[in-house]
């Protein structure tokens, strides 16, 4: 007979990990989110899309710290990412975490592109994601103290040692020792290959849970289950390029901030009775986290469609320009131009205009100078990117917490 004790350290400790039979609410909502993703940023030009990506970084990154209780200012995280940081410890060290996450997820945004994407559930991705985003950490970072021990965390290793063990509220993760285990049959369980785009969506979300249920890192767990969704996300079709995210979601909640933190409890709940599934986990539980998961899933893709809507975006631009007493109206025609065509050459801004070639210069030069037109260098073409100061004028309600 197995013991409390045997159930508690064998890696079946985190079954059902997935849905095996979806109810129809939950296929509904998986084809819904399958459907409006396609969509999203679909008219968008590429170049255009691409750079409303980054912002998407950026934002993830912003509530994906305030999930961790740190709140970073999207201006610092852009500070952070030009290589300015704080001289206070305490806020440089949160600029270093936002910069490593905005590094990692456009890693994997570059590996989606290409089609690229690794099994985001195996334990060598697993590894990668916690030891590229502590790749620079410094010490204080790294340094984990407890009631009972203190040490420094290696990053990209799993919890291995006593001194690792942790309770998290109420919950008790599978011992350290046990850890490397409990991950293997995570990744068995979680393996997109052999899985549809249902049961891969469906997946996202319950591996999302089973991830932190095992708690596999010292610290850090929060951070790479979000990253993991976003490239579970990608893997499953449903990412849009980057131009959505978890992250905003799951702090924001449906009801309230509070959602996250209480269903990811409520799923932990050991199964009740004989009509609650077959595991040693409750799947009525885990069919209403999968829900509540994948409906944060839809509220986030249909914000963003709203928000990135090319005529909404045109009128903000256009907002924009008549909010700012430097600008000419002319200016609004060169940023309508970059949102169509992507890019265009500085040479063509006299075309774009209709002002005369030092004026039309001169116009240009005050856009690019407010960081509404970039380019890679000053002769190469201009694209449309979205500095932190025009935030709130361009995308109501991206950081309303800010």
């Amino acid at each position: 007979m197995t013991s409390a004790n045997e159930l508690i350290e064998a890696p079946g400790r985190i079954e059902p990990a997935r849905l095996e039979d979806a109810p129809a609410e939950i296929a509904d909502l998986v084809a819904e989110l399958a459907a409006k993703s396609a969509v999203l940023g679909a008219k968008l030009h590429p170049q255009t899309a691409a750079n409303l990506a980054s912002l998407v970084r950026l934002m993830n990154t912003y509530y994906s710290n305030l999930i961790e209780g740190h709140d970073t200012r999207p201006r610092d995280i852009e500070r952070a990412l030009a290589g300015d940081l704080d001289a206070n410890e305490g806020r440089r060290n949160l600029q270093l975490e936002a910069a490593a996450h905005v590094r990692v997820q456009a890693e994997i945004d570059r590996l989606a592109a290409e089609g690229a994407v690794p099994e985001p559930a195996s334990v060598d991705f697993i590894k990668w994601l916690h030891l590229e985003f502590y790749r620079d950490a410094p010490e204080a970072m790294l340094r984990i103290r407890s009631d009972h021990a203190e040490f420094l965390m290696v990053p990209g290793e799993w919890r291995s040692r006593p001194e690792h063990d942790v309770s998290v509220g109420r919950h008790v993760p599978p011992s350290s020792h046990r850890v490397a285990d409990f991950m293997e049959y995570f990744a068995r369980r979680f393996r997109f290959e052999n899985l549809g785009q249902a049961s891969r969506v469906m997946a996202m979300a319950s591996a999302h849970h089973r991830l932190n249920y095992i708690h596999p890192f010292p610290d850090g767990n929060g951070r790479v289950s979000r990253l993991m969704s976003h490239a579970m996300a990608a893997k499953a079709d449903i990412g849009a390029h980057g131009l959505w995210s978890i992250s905003r979601g799951l702090a924001r909640g449906l009801e309230s901030r509070t959602d996250y933190k209480q269903m990811m409890d409520y799923a932990d709940t050991p199964r009740q009775g004989d009509l609650d599934g077959r595991g040693n986990l409750s799947l009525r539980a885990l069919v209403d986290f999968t829900r509540w998961f994948l409906r944060v899933c839809l509220d986030q893709v249909a914000f963003m469609s709203e928000l990135f809507d090319l005529d909404n975006l045109s009128r903000r631009l256009k907002r924009i320009v008549e909010q700012n007493d430097d600008l000419k109206p002319e200016a609004y025609a060169l940023l309508h131009e970059a949102m169509l065509r992507g890019q265009f050459d500085r040479g063509e801004a006299q075309r774009i205009t209709g002002l005369p070639e030092r004026t039309a210069r001169r116009v240009l030069n005050d856009v690019v100078s407010l960081g509404l037109l970039a380019s890679e260098s000053p002769k190469t073409p201009v694209s449309l990117r979205f500095p932190a100061d025009a935030l709130e004028t361009l995308f109501p309600k991206l950081y309303p917490e800010a």
